[in-house]
């Protein structure tokens, strides 16, 4: 009823609308695309744009925003980052033939896990789309990369979400409407849309069917391996594939063409890192959420965007079958000795041919989708143009995956032909501009163009031909806005004037005549323009499906591109950073001689390297020391070595032997989780107990000060049992640092447990930290001394140090009184109490003259003169 009162305008308006209730809908009007309601209200004050009113809705004036067609993309930016969905309605229909509103439809839907445009996606980091479907206590998750058809599978225990939404980091998520709260460690996915979608959307024989229909199978057989560890059928994983790639294609309105294969995750694929080891040790983001530094900003000296994402990909995704890894390995060692003169090819010379290559994964991705725009064909003209350049510096390369790499980089010629032959130089920006297809190309184009661009020498040859005919030397073919073409002759030749003339316009001196091949000039020439871009369409649109069968193809030479960029940054930090080949080994254990933190040593100016060993007999370092003594770097350098060597790159050290690994674990670090209501102590807790349900006997572990949250004793307690377990129940290769110096007696008990420490040296009231490790339990923590150094006052320290020089007396005393030997201290007096300051030299040490005026420095000086009196 309310309805009916709207004009038709805002009838056609809510009624595309109710079809799209969750997104903001683009109503295109002229110029601008407007919004509407409560629409105009949420963009006005997302985008800071004006708010305005167009008329009524029951008495009440409309709210209405807008913004310009032409600057659309950039809004649209800001509100995908801004994780909101919007809906485009264009005109359809002809102005001119509409008696009400020109027909509108939705052509285009924009979603945050949907993006291929390159004005709205990052160069180098992937946009995901994830659908997550839970049941009991396990879960299927399937995740899409629009932007290059990539999707992938897996099924696991809901308590392992945390870590996959931490390692996928996706922008969209798809959940069934069932599903009332947010599945377990949801916040780990910070900043992804979430999108609820009924129940039936993750039905898996529904799912199965679709996917199937998709890939001309006849099943899914193919695409889910017997031995991938999933449960029967895979219904949880196939359910969250099946809604996923409906609301895919809804929101494309196309086939998905690119989407060819479901790569189905199996246990084992990769080294676990759970959500914490991967925020700890600041692969792609420090832990305050900024991009640099960290391990990605160190190594990423990638030449395309595409090598740059399969290199985050890659550290996120350390490969657990080492002779995958250790193929990586030779290929970056063959492109290491190309840059230092050892080979024949030239490093420097690959890195300049892959300048030349665009984006051609997503370029292609948005050909598949029908969405590529003139300037895409282009960069992907010159990209394939730049593939024999790449071949060439390859020329040199033995090691499998760059021969490999080498072959998939062949030119596709009929693809670069026909690009070259239907795509100008420099062709417009838009298509809607013209000036795309090349001359040429299609014989029809050519003539209309012609008929624009040369329409003055057409007239001149016809001139001259009919004064030739006729014999009428004053003749004149011209044209003018209100008539058209025409030939004019003056009356006195008027007995000169052929039959085939027809006449147009009888003027005071002379007659206007148009003759039928003028006619058909006149009709081609005033048309030309707008048929022009019509045909120019029809080609653009005839070349898309032409590329779209290509598609295969360009993504191989996409993948390979993607993979030599990627290895050929590994082996630029190798010969910037001085890293070595990292060596695998059957028997269980890690050596590292010489290793460094890559990240650190970059922002230090000496940084001290170390040595560490563990193996069946050295399953646990216990490592001890004075705080920033460099105990957590020590943890996390050893961490990165294994990943990095486990990615496929070199790694900081002089040299490097890893058996067997499965998973790494850290628990590094205090931070609360207070809108879950867990404090500091819990997450720690938490975090320890899924390192100690999940590690294995080749796990590496980090543990750093644990127990910390909470009493001395409860928390030396806990300690000591949670060690105990790493070493008799897990057996992992461990780092445990701590300051609870009890726990050294680990190693008396447990053979296996080795004590090692990072030392320091007091000089006069200074401390040096040594960041040396050495055997050996630490002798203290120097603990006061880093507070002094971290501006502390004075007054505070010393009285720390009294109180300390109490507490240790205390418990000297208590040992001496139980017969208990002390295990870290000589059995010794402790050094007499400082005497209480006076008042007026504590004024004294901290009075700063710098800081006061001549009057302030007087009163001060009176002040101290009294407490000396007194």
């Amino acid at each position: 009823m309310e309805q009916a009162k709207h004009t038709p305008m805002m009838q056609q308006y809510l009624g595309l609308k109710a079809r799209h209730p969750d997104m903001l809908l683009f109503y295109r009007m002229g110029d601008f695309y407007e919004l509407f309601f409560a629409d105009a209200e949420k963009a006005a004050r997302l985008l800071d744009i004006t708010l305005t009113k167009r008329g009524q809705s029951a008495g009440q004036p409309i709210p209405m925003a807008g913004v310009p067609f032409h600057a659309m993309e950039g809004y649209l930016a800001r509100l995908v980052r801004l994780g909101e969905s919007v809906a485009i309605c264009e005109q359809i229909g002809d102005p001119a033939a509409s008696k009400g509103p020109v027909e509108r439809a939705v052509t285009r839907i924009v979603t945050p896990g949907t993006l291929t445009d390159a004005a709205l996606l990052d160069d180098k980091t992937e946009s995901l789309l994830l659908a997550v479907c839970c049941e009991r206590q396990h879960a299927g998750l399937a995740w899409l990369n629009l932007a290059n058809g990539e999707l992938r599978a897996l099924e696991c225990a809901v308590d392992a979400l945390p870590a996959q939404f931490e390692r996928l980091h996706p922008a969209e998520v798809l959940m069934p409407d069932g599903l009332r709260s947010e599945p377990t460690g949801f916040e780990h996915a910070r900043g992804a849309a979430v999108r609820r979608l009924p129940d039936w959307h993750f039905d898996a024989a529904a799912a199965a069917h679709l996917l199937a229909e998709h890939f001309g199978t006849r099943d899914l057989a193919a695409f889910l391996p017997e031995d991938a560890g999933i449960s029967e059928g895979f219904a949880l994983g196939l359910g969250a594939a099946g809604a996923l790639f409906q609301y895919a294609h809804a929101t494309q309105r196309q086939a998905l063409v690119h989407v060819t294969a479901l790569k189905v995750e199996t246990a084992g694929e990769y080294l676990r890192l759970d959500a914490a080891t991967r925020r700890n040790l600041e692969i792609s983001e420090t832990l305050r959420g900024e991009p640099a530094p960290t391990l990605l900003s160190l190594l990423d000296g990638c030449a395309t965007s595409m090598g740059s994402r399969w290199l985050r990909h890659c550290l996120h995704h350390p490969l657990a079958d080492q002779q995958l890894a250790a193929a990586r390995h030779e290929a970056v060692g063959e492109l290491l000795e190309m840059g230092s003169g050892g080979g024949a090819g030239d490093s420097n010379a690959l890195h300049d041919g892959l300048r030349q290559v665009s984006d051609i994964e997503r370029i292609t991705a948005r050909i598949a989708l029908k969405s590529a725009r003139p300037r895409d064909f282009s960069a992907l003209r010159d990209s394939l143009a730049a593939l024999a350049g790449l071949r060439e510096a390859l020329a040199a390369a033995n090691a499998p995956l760059l021969l490999d790499a080498r072959r998939q980089l062949a030119t596709p010629g009929d693809v670069l032909d026909l690009l070259q032959r239907a795509i100008r130089p420099e062709p417009s920006v838009v298509l809607r501009e013209g000036g795309v297809i090349n001359d040429g190309y299609d014989e029809r184009l050519d003539e209309l163009r012609g008929l624009q661009n040369n329409c003055g020498e057409f007239l001149l040859a016809l001139e001259a031909r009919e004064k030739a005919r006729t014999g009428i030397g004053s003749l004149k073919v011209e044209f003018n806005r209100v008539h058209g073409f025409y030939i004019e002759v003056s009356h006195a030749h008027v007995e000169k004037i052929p039959d085939d003339y027809r006449r147009r316009q009888t003027l005071k001196n002379a007659e206007r005549y148009i003759t039928a091949e003028l006619k058909a000039f006149e009709d081609k020439a005033l048309s030309a323009n707008e048929r022009a871009l019509a045909l120019e369409k029809q080609l653009y649109e005839a070349l898309l499906d032409s590329l779209a069968a290509h598609v295969p193809v360009l993504q191989r030479i996409a993948r390979a591109v993607a993979l030599v960029d990627g290895l050929n940054a590994f082996a630029d930090a190798a010969r910037r950073l001085d890293y070595c080949r990292p060596e695998f080994q059957s028997a269980p254990g890690i050596g590292i001689q010489g290793g460094r933190h890559p990240v650190v040593e970059t922002q230090v100016d000496d940084f001290i390297a170390n040595d560490t060993q563990l193996g069946t007999t050295r399953r646990m370092l216990l490592v001890t020391g004075p705080n920033m003594g460099g105990k957590s770097t020590y943890m996390r350098q050893v961490a990165l070595i294994v990943l990095l060597a486990h990615c496929g790159s070199f790694v900081p050290a002089r040299a490097v032997c890893i058996g067997p690994v499965d998973a790494i674990y850290t628990r590094i670090g205090a931070s609360d989780d207070l809108a879950s209501g867990r404090s500091t102590f819990m997450v720690e807790m938490t975090e320890a107990a899924a390192i100690l349900h999940g590690a294995t006997d080749k796990s590496l572990v980090l543990m750093d000060e644990i127990g910390r949250g909470t009493s001395t004793f409860d928390g030396m307690a806990l300690a000591y049992s949670i060690a105990r377990h790493l070493i008799g129940k897990n057996r992992a290769f461990s780092l445990f640092s701590t300051h609870y110096f009890e726990l050294t007696r680990l190693a008396q008990d447990h053979p296996e447990c080795i004590n090692v420490h990072l030392d320091a040296v007091e000089h006069g009231s200074r401390i040096v930290f040594l960041h040396a490790v050495e055997e050996g339990p630490a002798s203290q923590s120097y603990g006061i001394q880093v507070a002094a150094l971290a501006g502390m006052p004075g007054g505070v320290i010393r009285d720390a140090k009294r109180h300390l020089s109490l507490l240790e007396n205390r418990e000297l005393a208590q040992r001496a009184d139980s017969h208990q030997p002390d295990l870290f201290a000589a059995a010794q007096a402790a050094p007499p109490a400082e005497a209480e300051p006076h008042p007026a030299l504590e004024a004294l040490r901290e009075l700063d003259p710098d800081a006061l005026s001549p009057r302030e420095a007087l009163e001060r000086l009176y002040r101290i003169k009294l407490l000396a009196e007194e």
